[in-house]
């Protein structure tokens, strides 16, 4: 089973949703779990879109990476999932295998009507899920 480590800053979001999507569609091989550089609170649109097509996130709690660290962890893969174009750092995880760098926008820094937001968020959601499903297949074939 290979596991996988999604990282960001806050653990609130995309290193939320990259958790779920890889434990749900990965089909048993693989292990994902997240943590963030500064664990912060649950983002309620995130936990709203992934409610709208069948993941429920509400009861996830957030997580620090150093925690992990802490704990001697190890990881076949890290994926970092912060918004690089924003400047948002990413933590390092020491004991990993293999790193890769997915950049997303910050589903926290999204600003406009209640709608607005979720469509945002949305398009977050449906191109974590791609870029998982898009590592799935390559792992597979591996």
């Amino acid at each position: 089973m290979t596991r996988v480590l999604f990282v960001c800053v806050h653990n609130s979001a995309r290193s939320q949703m990259a958790e779920a999507f890889l434990n749900r569609l990965g089909e048993g091989r693989f292990a994902a779990e997240s943590a963030g550089l500064e664990p912060g609170t649950l983002n309620p649109y995130v936990v709203r879109a992934m409610q709208e097509i069948g993941y429920d996130l509400s009861g996830n709690q957030t997580k620090g990476v150093f925690d992990f660290y802490r704990q001697a962890r190890e990881f076949d893969l890290v994926v970092k999932v912060c918004d690089q174009s924003a400047g948002q750092q990413c933590p390092i995880f020491p004991s990993a295998k293999a790193t890769l760098q997915w950049s997303f926008d910050d589903p926290s820094a999204f600003t406009g009507s209640d709608e607005e937001i979720m469509a945002r968020v949305r398009q977050v959601r449906d191109a974590i899920k791609a870029q998982v499903e898009a590592l799935i297949s390559v792992m597979v074939l591996d």
